[in-house]
């Protein structure tokens, strides 16, 4: 792809833990863009973030701010993409949305590219493109390898989310308790209304009259429109542990057809970015501070299930950044695979 045939493109929550991570990645990976423009709310609105040695100038997010625009991510929440996302769709724009506003919208299409990037090979060229959750794409990315050599009948996960799951601001507080318990003062909890430090607590979002949280409940129905397959039987707890940076997850399987454990282990060897991470005699398994910072998920604690028949069940342990993978990856590698397929970039009508 040569720069005529790169986007111009614009970050929505650009000051955010997502979106300067996205901006990071941009950088890293080289990927090609004709410009770049950075928004936000009001209050950011005038700082700048460097990108390839210049910095750019951070824009109040405003119903004008995609004209000239190819394709937007979005990462400022479901409210903001709920207001703007059609907005900048009706000015031609192709938005990838992070938030959770669009996902289980049967037009708008949810996309790993790793596992259903091929629902892109056509795109129109303006239109709503979804993120999954962060849990879901950390825990698809180790599972689908099996799903797809043996079928899945029953899954179950538990799930040990770090702060950067819940944004900038309660990484930082979670950083402010550790420094207020060393000086032996009160822990602030304006961000996470308890103590994060010492705790693991259930995940912070609204719980339903089932008793599942809104978390549990996302990795339920995003898995099943991802594969296409209301057939697995899936149950989820989620909770949040004192951890800054990269999300945990255990994860028990029934399988529908057997296979040997050597041939699991090849499978996820094989997957695409994945590492497996599984040294029995070292006691080194997947840990939080080793995929951070990481493109890949991590897969280890591999071993069968003895209280399912042989070959039927296995346990994994699963660490991914919540910030590449979970969210801001998987963005930028949406935006890659446009860029390599025959997107139709006709004419912009006219914002109205």
């Amino acid at each position: 792809m040569n720069e005529m045939d790169a986007p111009h493109l614009a970050i929505v929550g650009a000051t955010g833990a997502v979106g300067r991570e996205a901006v990071t990645l941009l950088e890293s990976r080289g990927t090609a863009l004709q410009s770049l423009r950075l928004l936000a709310s009001p209050r950011s609105a005038g700082s700048t973030i460097r990108f390839r040695g210049e910095p750019v100038t951070v824009e109040p997010l405003s119903r004008a701010s995609f004209d000239g625009v190819d394709v937007a991510i979005f990462s400022a929440g479901g409210s903001i993409s709920r207001e703007f996302a059609p907005q900048a769709v009706r000015a031609g724009v192709t938005v990838i949305d992070n938030s959770s506003a669009f996902r289980m919208d049967p037009e708008v299409p949810l996309i790993v590219p790793e596992i259903n990037g091929e629902r892109l090979a056509e795109w129109p060229g303006a239109g709503i493109i979804a993120n999954p959750n962060c849990s879901t794409i950390i825990a698809l990315m180790a599972v689908t390898p099996l799903y797809r050599a043996a079928g899945i009948d029953r899954m179950v996960i538990s799930t040990y989310q770090s702060a950067s799951g819940a944004g900038a601001a309660a990484m930082a507080e979670l950083e402010q308790q550790a420094r207020e318990f060393v000086e032996g003062r009160p822990l602030t909890t304006k961000i996470i209304d308890r103590p994060y430090l010492f705790n693991v607590f259930s995940h912070n979002s609204p719980i339903g009259e089932d008793g599942y949280n809104e978390e549990e409940r996302k990795l339920l129905r995003e898995t099943h429109r991802i594969w296409v397959d209301d057939s697995v039987r899936i149950t989820a707890t989620c909770v949040r542990v004192p951890v800054l940076r990269s999300h945990c997850e255990s994860i028990n399987l029934t399988l529908r057809r057997p296979l040997p454990e050597a041939r699991v282990r090849e499978v996820l060897e094989g997957a695409p970015g994945v590492t497996v991470v599984d040294d029995r005699a070292n006691n080194r398994f997947p840990e939080p501070r080793d995929a951070s910072g990481r493109d890949e998920v991590l897969v280890g604690r591999i071993r069968a299930d003895l209280s399912q028949p042989e070959g039927f069940g296995y346990d994994l342990f699963v660490a991914g950044d919540q910030l590449r993978k979970g969210a801001a990856l998987n963005a930028v590698q949406i935006l890659e695979r446009l860029a390599r397929s025959p997107m139709a970039r006709s004419p912009k009508p006219a914002a109205s």
